[in-house]
């Protein structure tokens, strides 16, 4: 009955799938698992504020989430989407962001209507002014609709198939910090700078074994299983479950 459940395992709210829905999961190599998640370690596990560094650095962050208003401007000759960043709020978040590479971000974002560096004129330290692209009346009123619509959603920080990042502070160890990433950016993740790449674990033994080839894979399929077995108070000989993960990769 204890493995039938879904619970909350573990740290932070983060909801990770236990019981037989996980042990089926990790011997039948389901290639998208329900909760993936990465541990990732840092190189300085004491401080605290290098962890909300690097953090910024992985979690994803959005345009709309750093500026303080976004608006549609009209005037007699020109139109333009007006937007102003909230400086203390990346300052808050220590996002390793500059005008450059926010107006990068935006150039490269895959939106409906394509915006050209030509189009963003730079106001001030914290403004940004894009134009649309001049045709007839009603289609630029759609183009700024469509861009205030769509560039809130620009990501300008952060890897994208992260949904978001948690410090988690292990005290066994004493005041130590370790990151809890909710995603499947497992080789982005390993080559961001602080962390510490070989003590950075992931539950998706597919993905392991695409990164860092099929020994890793082996272990983890190991681990995963002793440690979601262990969840519910079941101890298993280690050699037992070392002879499931080698008929799982051995081909």
């Amino acid at each position: 009955m204890t493995l039938k459940t879904f619970h909350f395992a573990g740290v932070a709210s983060m909801n990770i799938t236990q019981g037989v829905p996980r042990i089926k999961e990790i011997i039948n190599a389901v290639k998208t698992i329900s909760t993936p998640l990465i541990t990732a370690s840092l190189t300085n596990d004491k401080d605290e504020k290098l962890a909300r560094r690097v953090k910024a650095r992985i979690e994803k962050t959005t345009l709309g989430e750093v500026c303080e208003y976004m608006e549609e401007i009209y005037m007699p000759d020109r139109c333009f989407v007006l937007i102003k960043l909230d400086a203390r709020r990346i300052r808050l978040l220590q996002l390793e962001v500059a005008m450059h590479t926010i107006i990068r971000s935006i150039i490269s974002a895959k939106l409906p209507i394509k915006i050209t560096e030509g189009q963003i004129e730079i106001l001030g330290k914290t403004m940004l002014l894009i134009s649309p692209v001049q045709s007839d009346k009603s289609s630029v009123v759609m183009s700024m609709q469509y861009m205030k619509y769509h560039l809130s959603d620009v990501v300008i920080k952060g890897l994208p198939n992260i949904t978001r990042c948690v410090i988690n502070a292990d005290e066994r160890k004493g005041d130590s910090y370790n990151l809890l990433v909710e995603g499947t950016d497992y080789l982005e993740v390993l080559a961001t700078p602080e962390i510490n790449p070989r003590n950075t674990k992931f539950n998706n033994a597919l993905i392991v074994a695409e990164v860092l080839g099929i020994e890793a894979a082996r272990t983890c399929i190991i681990s995963e299983i002793l440690s979601t077995m262990e969840s519910h108070g079941i101890g298993l000989d280690r050699r037992h479950v070392m002879l499931l993960a080698d008929l799982m990769t051995s081909r």
